[in-house]
């Protein structure tokens, strides 16, 4: 196979596509990127000005690209993640293969039907003999659109942006009833710095979530108003633990948080702190109902090895699953979808692939408890990186002896030499 005859499209240039970018350029493919904002960097380009990583940056990095001497915080701030992410683009020459401004609109498969598999494409390979994307991508800055005819599409749309999560309330007692102000957090996340500071500025705010999204918005508000206006954190389950330093860095004075049974809280601004419908964001991709079916769950999108669909053909997903760090397991995963498509290894049937997701979802149940609604790998990543290593042909035991394969920590750097 001639690796630049195969076009493939990438879709998001966060740091999930960027890495997918990367490691089909490494070895020979041509891709080409969609990114609908103006800048690399996902989710980072648009987020809390207080954001930071919120594990230490050793573990959220490139493996073959570290932090610069010049970042030296142990947790980043936004800004200097998203120079990380734009370094990393500029390093390995990724700007010239993405087309900015460039949102996809829909893609619509013109190929056989998946109906009768055995196998994944009916070869268990990437590229079949028949099969074609067509992607349509509107210029946000023309308005024009045109129709990309592609081999094989990388989906890395992320889970944290454009499709929000809101909670659904009985008839009569929603956000129309409310006195006051009712936003998702995307929309708090997308005002510049003063306009943020100026909408909770003397008001008495609650935040609804707690997650880290929720608890990074109380902190902004706690260091706006100060105690003469708490911030209030309505939530259901203590998912998020917090360290000592509870809870990242506000004063006990400055908040109060809990959960709320039928009780009224004097409220000015309400933020919904809810998440992302990631599904239906992946789902509202595809033209065709069939494979909107095929990717909506519920609860998780069975992905085999976190990538493959496997009743969608020339599809692959990478970023949508999650770790300790989500850049550390979309880098395993690209590097696992690269050799795939390069023809390193073939997948097993369809059933054994369907089986497999299934047996991943209930281990997931089973260590997770109620996180087994969120795609996240649940601090299996090693496990994770074992399975696509033996995949590829290569050893799982990443460092030398077998006291440090065994007891000392692994991380991205580990696997830079795959």
């Amino acid at each position: 196979m001639v690796m630049d005859k195969k076009q493939i499209a990438i879709i998001g240039a966060g740091v999930s596509g960027l890495t997918a970018c990367k490691h089909c350029l490494s070895k020979g493919f041509n891709p080409i990127v969609f990114e609908a904002e103006s800048q690399v960097g996902g989710v980072w380009t648009k987020t809390i000005r207080t954001t930071r990583l919120q594990l230490p940056r050793e573990m959220y990095q490139f493996s073959d690209f570290p932090w610069p001497p010049s970042v030296t915080d142990t947790f980043p701030t936004q800004q200097q993640v998203l120079d990380y992410a734009r370094s990393y683009a500029t390093h390995f020459n990724l700007i010239p293969h993405i087309n900015f401004n460039s949102r996809v609109k829909g893609m619509s498969y013109d190929g056989p039907s998946s109906d009768t598999w055995s196998l994944w494409n009916g070869t268990g390979e990437a590229f079949p003999p028949e099969g074609k994307w067509n992607v349509t991508v509107e210029n946000t800055q023309t308005g024009t659109t045109k129709v990309y005819t592609v081999d094989f599409v990388i989906l890395c749309l992320g889970r944290f942006r454009d499709v929000p999560n809101m909670p659904k309330f009985p008839e009569g007692k929603g956000p129309e009833v409310f006195q006051g102000q009712a936003i998702h957090s995307m929309e708090y996340s997308a005002m510049d710095n003063n306009k943020a500071a100026e909408l909770v500025k003397g008001k008495k705010v609650v935040v609804v979530g707690f997650g880290k999204t929720g608890l990074d918005i109380a902190r902004e508000c706690a260091s706006v108003n100060g105690p003469e206006h708490p911030c209030t954190i309505v939530y259901r389950r203590d998912h998020w633990k917090m360290g000592s330093w509870f809870p990242l860095g506000i004063p006990l004075m400055n908040l109060i948080s809990g959960r709320f049974h039928n009780t009224q809280i004097e409220a000015d601004i309400v933020i919904f702190a809810t998440g992302f419908n990631g599904p239906k964001k992946l789902k509202d991709i595809f033209e065709s109902p069939a494979f909107g079916h095929f990717i909506e769950g519920p609860p998780l999108v069975g992905l085999y090895r976190e990538s493959i669909p496997p009743r969608i053909p020339q599809v692959a997903i990478v970023g949508f699953s999650e770790g300790l760090s989500s850049l550390y397991v979309a880098e395993s995963t690209s590097r696992w979808l690269v050799a795939l498509l390069e023809g390193k290894f073939k997948l097993p049937s369809t059933k054994e692939m369907e089986k497999d997701v299934a047996r991943c979802a209930t281990f997931r149940k089973q260590i997770c408890g109620e996180c087994y609604h969120s795609p996240v790998l649940c601090g299996v990543e090693i496990w994770y990186n074992d399975q696509i290593c033996k995949d590829m042909g290569m050893n799982p035991m990443r460092k030398k002896g077998l006291f440090p394969n065994l007891f000392e920590p692994y991380g991205p750097r580990d696997y830079a030499e795959i």
